[in-house]
């Protein structure tokens, strides 16, 4: 796709001091930017660059004035990083506005879908499923029976989402991510071997909520796994049966989360975080990478280590862990010297 200084000013209600007519049709960064790329001037640690950027057409502030001759075309707006940041959210959009059913694919009896689908080739949709407008489903997907998923929804190929899964409006689920699969419930038996315990539950996600890839949402053994709106999960995340996570919550890869533990809103997970089950954690919480969460935390708690303890002390602890050789070293004089 090509666009002209003239198109993107326009977009980004913008003023073209150059060539309006100068056309691009990929991006970079300002130090590496190329004939035929468009960038953007926001910091000032960059400032030099802009009089030897190749790059066609530059986003810059409405105050930047050139001090040296420059080459490429300028379009100023009001805030240079927020106008390239809605530019690539257009550019996304255009990218993604596919429609039509690819073959092949199946559609099983009583889907109703809405307007502006996207089915991409090899996906399955199975029964009685309701998918709302301007939904895409990327190729060699799978979505099971009695699925709801709301307006404007995203899945990326390989998307698996298991039966009676409810997504909302606005949801992002990128490739290899699962939804639905069984929850980890098995009963020990008298001879040493485990039983395993009906998964029947499913899993709710709410809307404007992003999964990345490689994510596994599990079902609840009774009632929902529920995912709350804003929620944004990184790839790699484990989400055990009957989890509940809350409004607005973000948790980066590698966590997880063990069954019917209850996270609230707004809290900040790092990656690698592992959290006990039945826990009840509140809201605002910030919780450090690699930490191991085996207790109950209140709103607004910040902690970090294994297990997890109070952010203040565990700061104050890890200097002394760093010095226990030279302490043992001190100690062992100090004992050699009394006797």
């Amino acid at each position: 796709m090509k666009f002209t200084a003239a198109q993107i000013a326009g977009i980004l209600e913008g003023e073209v001091v150059g060539d309006p007519n100068a056309e691009v049709y990929k991006l970079s960064k300002i130090e590496e930017g190329t004939a035929g790329s468009l960038t953007f001037l926001a910091n000032p640690k960059y400032l030099h660059f802009i009089y030897t950027t190749q790059a066609t057409i530059t986003i810059v502030n409405a105050t930047f004035v050139p001090e040296q001759e420059i080459t490429t075309t300028l379009i100023k707006v009001e805030d240079a990083y927020q106008s390239f940041s809605k530019l690539l959210e257009y550019y996304n959009q255009v990218k993604l506005m596919k429609s039509g059913i690819e073959q092949p694919s199946v559609i099983s009896e009583g889907v109703v879908y809405g307007s502006d689908l996207y089915l991409g080739s090899f996906c399955y949709i199975g029964k009685n499923v309701t998918i709302g407008n301007n939904v895409k489903i990327y190729p060699n997907s799978f979505i099971g029976d009695n699925v709801s998923i709301g307006d404007n929804c995203v899945f990326f190929a390989g998307v698996r989402i298991y039966s009676e899964t409810v997504i909302g409006s606005n949801c992002t689920i990128h490739s290899g991510t699962i939804i639905g699969s069984d929850g980890f419930g098995f009963a020990p038996q008298e001879d040493g071997t485990y039983k395993k315990v009906p998964q029947i539950g499913n899993v709710i996600i709410e809307d404007d909520v992003e999964i990345g890839s490689c994510t596994t949402v599990d079902r609840a053994t009774l009632g929902s796994t529920i995912i709350r709106k804003g929620v944004k999960l990184d790839n790699h995340i484990q989400v055990a049966h009957n989890v509940e996570i809350g409004e607005n919550t973000v948790i980066a890869s590698q966590t997880g989360i063990a069954g019917s533990t209850k996270i609230g809103k707004n809290c900040m997970i790092g990656g690698q975080v592992g959290f006990a089950g039945h826990l009840v954690i509140g809201d605002h919480v910030k919780i450090q990478g690699q930490a191991g969460v085996t207790r109950n935390l209140n709103d607004g708690e910040t902690v970090q280590g294994t297990p997890a303890f109070t952010y203040g002390d565990y700061a104050k602890s890890y200097v002394h862990f760093k010095n226990l050789p030279r302490i043992v070293s001190e100690l062992e004089q100090l004992k050699k010297q009394q006797l």
